[in-house]
């Protein structure tokens, strides 16, 4: 079983209300996720304790360069977020380097499956 992780707080309620249904990581991750995998979504600190939020489907897996995103792939990553601009700030933060257009990343939009 595959998990995608989570670490923000902020992430928990998002995915629990379905305002979240992708995720947007730095680099290639194709190899990693397929389309129909099945997954947990997970809530925690790399190394730490995490809690499984639910089981999810990974509908899609597309890797493209940063700004080739669609604002409906940067809405899904985060409903706060309002351009490329704001999104490229938000993964310098998580990654803690800086991100730029032409950085490669992986849309992985995935859907809650009920147990």
């Amino acid at each position: 079983m595959f998990a995608i992780n989570f670490y923000s707080e902020v992430y928990g309620e998002m995915l629990r209300d379905g305002r979240k249904t992708a995720t947007i990581r730095l680099g290639d991750k194709s190899s990693k996720y397929q389309p129909g995998q099945i997954v947990w979504i997970t809530l925690g600190r790399k190394h730490g304790i995490r809690q499984r939020l639910f089981t999810a489907i990974v509908d899609s897996v597309t890797v493209k360069r940063a700004e080739e995103l669609s604002p409906r792939e940067i809405e899904r990553e985060n409903p706060e977020l309002r351009n490329l601009d704001d999104l490229l700030v938000f993964l310098e933060r998580i990654y803690a380097r800086p991100v730029t257009p032409l950085d490669t990343v992986t849309v992985i939009q995935f859907s809650y499956v009920r147990e």
